[in-house]
């Protein structure tokens, strides 16, 4: 059942969530400006500006929006030791530097050149660093240090963003499981890495660990904590977000081969659920073809374009087409059948159809 709200309560359930978007940016440059004016060396400063430059730049702050709708979900704007937004912003922010954290070592691991059109961290620093004999092991070393520091600011954040003494008991164990999940399903991506299976159950896990968990719950339950939610409305978030982050994972593999031109983006080097389904069902002869694809040198266009018709012709793309159709309706059933404020369902509704939805 979802509850109804007056005007004046949607009026100000959006206004909030705005300001506290707003805020979150405010907050991060503000902490980030301030660690490095006080900085004690200039080389600090210098890669603390790449830090910022991550940050700040790009991104859709998706994860502080849902911790934001997590606390408006608990009734967060009723006040009762719930209602102040700053501190909310404040720990929302915390978030996007455990997101800095997490794509600085997901780069290194990717050996990725590129970040939203500009080079990642440890490519930046290998630039900067030219001159030096070994400048990439110096630009991988440091960039892992700098995603160090953003895990260490982001508590820093938290534990200085105003959450009373309750608020701050309860999130700090969901901060703490969010990052311990996150960093399994990068070690179990990594173990899968190179070496195509036709396991979709393991597939599934590892987008459930970096995507649904990781992206979608535990941000709802930072901020139900926040609003002092009980188990039932956590167990409502909890059945919402894993279906619509494993949805949008499945999205995110489907548009990395059929989304845009060039040939490396069919070159399966992670294992998904796209290529698991593909090896079940391909002959012999294709199954081969996946497999060299991920071994040997970039593709080619022509080799490219039969990894696209094998996925095709297999219907593995189709299967996978479906399932994130299926995901996509458990979660806006679960998401009907939760004791969420109209505007906050609403929203999630949105974002759940957005993060799903076919991209050409």
């Amino acid at each position: 059942m979802i509850n109804t709200m007056t005007t004046t309560t949607a009026h100000t359930f959006t206004g909030v969530l705005e300001d506290v978007e707003r805020e979150v940016d405010g907050v991060l440059s503000t902490f980030l400006e301030t660690k490095s004016r006080n900085a004690a060396h200039p080389s600090v400063r210098g890669i603390l500006t790449r830090l910022r430059a991550l940050v700040l730049t790009g991104g859709e702050r998706l994860r502080p929006r849902l911790c934001v709708l997590g606390w408006q979900a608990a009734g967060g704007l009723s006040g009762g030791g719930h209602g102040d937004s700053h501190a909310v912003a404040g720990a929302a922010a915390s978030l996007e530097m455990v997101h800095a954290f997490t794509l600085i070592h997901d780069d290194i691991v990717d050996d990725s050149d590129t970040r939203l059109g500009v080079p990642t961290v440890h490519r930046a620093l290998a630039t900067h660093h030219h001159e030096r004999p070994e400048a990439a092991k110096l630009a991988l070393n440091a960039a892992g240090l700098l995603g160090d520091v953003a895990l260490v600011y982001a508590d820093e954040i938290l534990h200085g963003a105003g959450l009373t003494s309750a608020q701050l008991r309860a999130a700090l164990p969901v901060m703490n499981v969010m990052r311990t999940e996150v960093m399994y399903g990068q070690y179990l991506e990594l173990l899968a890495t190179g070496r195509l299976s036709t396991d979709v159950d393991g597939a599934l896990q590892i987008a459930r660990y970096k995507s649904a968990k990781y992206g979608i719950e535990r941000p709802l339950h930072l901020g139900a904590a926040l609003g002092g939610a009980d188990d039932r409305l956590r167990a409502s978030l909890t059945a919402f977000a894993l279906p619509v982050g494993e949805a949008f994972q499945l999205r995110e593999d489907l548009v990395s081969v059929f989304g845009g031109p060039g040939s490396a983006d069919v070159r399966p080097a992670k294992q998904t659920v796209l290529m698991a389904l593909a090896l079940q069902r391909a002959s012999d002869s294709d199954q081969e073809h996946l497999r060299r694809s991920v071994a040997g040198p970039e593709p080619s266009e022509t080799d490219a374009a039969r990894v696209r018709m094998i996925l095709d012709d297999t219907g593995a793309r189709d299967t996978v087409e479906h399932m994130i159709t299926t995901r996509c309706r458990e979660a806006l059933r679960a998401l009907a059948a939760a004791d969420l404020p109209t505007e906050t369902a609403s929203t999630l509704r949105q974002i759940a159809l957005q993060a799903t939805a076919r991209r050409s």
